[in-house]
Parts: C-alpha cells; structure tokens; sequence
C-alpha cells in the first residue's frame, strides 16, 4: 500500500517496519524500504478486514496487486493461505518482499516484478480473495475492479483500499466498508 496518512507507519517506534497481526507470523517484523507513499495498510484495518475474512484463510489463494510493504499479502500468508502471489513493480519494495519472505520462510508466497495491471490483463489465473491497494490517489482501483471478476472464483472476494468512497462495480456487492482518516476500505464479493 501506498500514500495514505501523513506519518509512516511504525512497529515498535521504528520507521518502515510493519508487524504481522495474527497466524504463524503473527509479532515478526516486517521491514520495507523508504519510497514515496510507500506504506502498509494500518494494523486496525488489517484486523478488521480479517475479521471480516473470519481470521483464516486455510488453502486460499490470493493475490496482492501493488504489494509495496506485502503487509496484506503476509498476512494471508501467516493465516494459512495456500498461495499467496504478490505483484510489485519497484524493485526496492520487490527485493524487500523477497528477503521478507525468505525472513519468515514463508514458501507459498510467490512474489513477481511486473506492473499490476499489465500483469492482471495477461493473467488467466483465478484466485478466492484479491488485495487492491494501489498507490494512493491514483485512480488505479477503479481500472483493478473493471477486470477483475473473471480473475475471482465463484464466491471470490475482493478487498480495495483507496481514497475515495469505493462503488462496487458490476457483478459484485460490498459485504462490508469501512474509513480510516482519509482511506475507504471495503470487502467486495463476487455475485
């Protein structure tokens, strides 16, 4: 996740650290490099959304567009999804999410070095839950939702995060929504 508060997010006091909330990983400390508005979705959102999910995700694939710190995408990990695919274009957050993974040996993460949105246009694969956190401010979510049915399966679920109010696009409904300061969250479902 991207620009969204005015201060970096902190684990522990220290900058550029994000920690994982729940599951096997639950207290490690992920760390990110410095980048513009390169920050994780904030851990209150983060517990709310698996809340929302019911905390596990045994076996779920998931991908995570616009990975940036991979906080959402490690955390699905360490709550027992089977594959988790991250994409992200900045080969600083790319190479950080890397040794992060090898940092947690989490081994069903998957992590590419492509943009988001040529990668989903090629992409014929299908996942249960997708995490759409683009840089923030960017427009880029409402792109995301125009393709994204046919890369859900049936039931598959959809989380956005951007900083206006999130419409569900055809073929889906908000289960739930949220804010956070100037952030609009929301679980989509597929119909």
């Amino acid at each position: 996740m991207r620009a969204k508060h005015a201060a970096p997010q902190r684990a522990h006091g220290a900058p550029n650290r994000v920690r994982i909330i729940g599951g096997q990983y639950r207290r490690r400390l992920l760390e990110f490099p410095n980048g513009a508005g390169l920050r994780p979705t904030p851990d209150r959102v983060r517990e709310t959304l698996f809340n929302w999910l019911g905390q596990d995700l045994p076996d779920w694939t998931c991908l995570d567009l616009f990975a940036g710190s991979g906080a959402l995408g490690f955390e699905a990990a360490s709550r027992g999804a089977g594959r988790v695919v991250m994409i992200e274009r900045e080969r600083a957050a790319f190479d950080a999410l890397e040794k992060n993974r090898a940092v947690l040996g989490a081994n069903q993460v998957e992590i590419l070095r492509a943009d988001a949105l040529a990668w989903l246009a090629n992409s014929r694969e299908t996942f249960d839950l997708v995490f759409v956190d683009p840089p923030f401010d960017s427009g880029l979510a409402g792109a995301v939702l125009a393709d994204l049915a046919r890369h859900l399966g049936s039931g598959g679920q959809a989380y956005v995060e951007q900083g206006t109010e999130i419409v569900a696009p055809p073929g889906f409904i908000i289960h739930r929504g949220g804010r956070a300061g100037r952030s609009h969250f929301a679980l989509l479902t597929k119909e």
